[in-house]
């Protein structure tokens, strides 16, 4: 397959399913007592998924759990194992998926790529549109996983720590940060995390305004750099943030759609930023 975007449609995928190995990356918001958790998605997974799909749980096997924050990025042979587990091998290509507005999905993407893995993309729209369109899905646990080798190598430039962003908070490194939190995030009116609002300086693009409400496709690119004016009328690389490196793999997602290859993401985000009483929010 050759393709110079980072996305397949759903018509794409429905003509090509035999060549490609699908994974559902879906997770589950939870929020009980002003707190948020998550949970897997593989329960909705198994009531109905685009046929032959496999599911990728990003909770846990694509991330680290012996992280101090959920989704920490997993190490190269953690990673290995996981998509090994999932029928992923060197020479696969892969479309992922998952349930919502395409974090998830972004996320998975972000982690094949920054481990080596330039064969994987994203379905525009994901199980959402592919529903609404009317087109097969199939219940149970997923397709076979053959047995396959996957070599992870991490390559530089995929990711940003909290060192790094203290350094462009600072005016010691150049780079614009975006926060891909809602504006209610953003501003701190809400938030789960007991110290509230962004890192100073940072732009707010929220994710969720990147995708279409009427098909949940991402926006054509010209309306995605409308978005992202300020960001790319500066000469810096990007560094995307969130709460936890989710939402803000989608940001980078669409700045990758409109030609950007220097953005990080900041793994930690807000989680780990906020935690430290050290270090400012605006």
């Amino acid at each position: 397959m050759s393709t110079a975007s980072p996305l397949v449609s759903t018509g794409w995928l429905a003509d090509h399913r035999d060549g490609v190995v699908v994974l559902d990356a879906t997770v589950l918001p939870v929020v009980a007592d002003g707190r948020l958790t998550w949970e897997s998605g593989r329960a909705r997974f198994e009531e109905g998924h685009i046929p032959g799909a496999r599911f990728a749980d990003v909770l846990e096997t694509f991330s680290d759990p012996t992280g101090r924050y959920a989704f920490t990025r997993p190490t190269a042979g953690r990673f290995s194992a996981a998509a090994e587990s999932v029928g992923v091998g060197d020479g696969t290509t892969v479309v992922v998926s998952d349930g919502a507005a395409g974090n998830w999905a972004a996320r998975l993407w972000w982690l094949f790529r920054s481990f080596g893995h330039d064969r994987v993309f994203v379905l525009d729209g994901g199980s959402q549109k592919w529903r609404a369109e009317q087109r097969p899905v199939e219940a149970g646990a997923g397709g076979p996983v053959p047995p396959v080798t996957f070599t992870a190598e991490e390559r530089p430039g995929f990711w940003a720590d909290k060192t790094t962003v203290a350094d462009v908070v600072e005016g010691r490194e150049n780079a614009t940060l975006i926060c891909a939190l809602s504006p209610a995030e953003f501003s701190g009116e809400t938030g789960f995390r007991p110290r509230r609002g962004h890192i100073p300086g940072s732009l707010n693009v929220p994710a969720g305004r990147l995708v279409s409400r009427e098909t949940n496709a991402f926006l054509p690119a010209a309306e995605l750099r409308e978005l992202f004016a300020d960001a790319l009328a500066a000469p810096d690389p990007i560094v995307t943030y969130c709460g936890g490196g989710i939402a803000a793999a989608s940001d980078a997602l669409a700045l990758a759609i409109v030609g950007r290859n220097d953005t990080r993401v900041y793994d930690g985000s807000l989680n780990e930023w906020a935690a430290d009483d050290r270090l400012p929010l605006a």
